[in-house]
């Protein structure tokens, strides 16, 4: 079947990296296009960590998105890695999308020189339509375009959905003939864990203040199926020992609040019943050790 679409020239598969600096709405557009939450999504900035991939498919095309970590300059050696998985979305894409959020619509010294070094298509991708006027979108683009050239310019609002179909048929129109890279029901290629360490940052996020958020990762230590449960044991390691007494709360308070949230949600996203166990754990300056960057998952494409 596969063969037989890429014989007759009609079918179209390419990989699109989405890409702009933190907050723009990388992560919306991804789960708008897709239908379905894949990446995580938070009013706060730098939520996404990894290059997360989404493969949309219809019957002439598979487009595989690649939502990234917003564009910054790094701190600390988490934040480097965030980029480097930036790098490689860049370098693997066929398409570049570049994400524009229309409310805050100037660029970062990093976004610029990224943008320098990228040799594919960009689109310019003007998102957060919802909060400006027709004029204000105008002037924007303008501007935009004024100082770089882009080969197309879309304006969409992830949030309602308004001018993803345009562009999603833009897209199409400029991939290259091609068989499908995965099979056409399939979603994406991280495995179910990856989701739920996920989702459980996302409440993180969510749920606690400042720097809390960002001096977290999730481990997940045991993912398994009974009949009719699944459960879950998850670490959540903090940065330094004074970030897990916020985490856990008075009498565990603030831990039990944030398992019963990120339980919901996995339950959503899986559509089984689960039992979930959180434990924190401390690993000093764990953001800086490579050792443990890449042991969290960060070290890899």
């Amino acid at each position: 079947m596969l063969m037989e679409e890429h014989e007759t020239g009609q079918h179209k598969s390419g990989y699109i990296a989405i890409i702009g600096k933190p907050n723009a709405g990388k992560s919306t557009l991804l789960n708008q296009v897709m239908g379905i939450k894949l990446s995580i999504a938070t009013h706060k900035p730098q939520t996404t960590r990894h290059r997360i991939m989404g493969i949309y498919s219809d019957d002439d095309c598979q487009i595989i998105l690649m939502d990234t970590p917003g564009v910054i300059t790094p701190k600390y050696k988490l934040q480097e890695a965030m980029m480097g998985f930036v790098e490689r979305a860049r370098t693997d894409a066929d398409i570049v999308l570049h994400v524009v959020d229309a409310a805050d619509p100037e660029l970062y010294d990093a976004e610029n020189e990224l943008l320098d070094r990228i040799s594919k298509p960009v689109l310019l991708v003007l998102n957060k339509s919802d909060l400006v006027s027709e004029e204000q979108a105008g002037a924007i683009v303008n501007g935009l375009r004024a100082g770089r050239e882009y080969a197309d310019v879309l304006i969409v609002s992830a949030l309602t959905g308004a001018g993803t179909d345009a562009m999603l048929d833009t897209l199409k129109a400029m991939l290259p003939t091609g068989p499908p890279f995965y099979p056409k029901d399939q979603l994406s290629e991280a495995p179910e864990r990856f989701f739920v360490s996920e989702l459980i940052r996302e409440q993180l996020f969510l749920q606690y203040r400042q720097e809390i958020p960002y001096s977290c990762a999730v481990n997940i230590v045991d993912f398994s199926d009974d009949e009719d449960l699944t459960r879950i044991d998850a670490e959540i390691v903090v940065n330094r020992n004074s970030q897990k007494g916020m985490i856990i709360g008075k009498g565990g308070q603030a831990l039990k609040k944030l398992g019963t949230a990120s339980r919901a949600t996995i339950e959503q996203f899986l559509d089984r019943k689960i039992y979930l166990a959180l434990h924190v754990k401390v690993r000093d300056k764990w953001r800086d050790n490579d050792a443990f960057i890449r042991s969290y998952g960060y070290g890899g494409g």
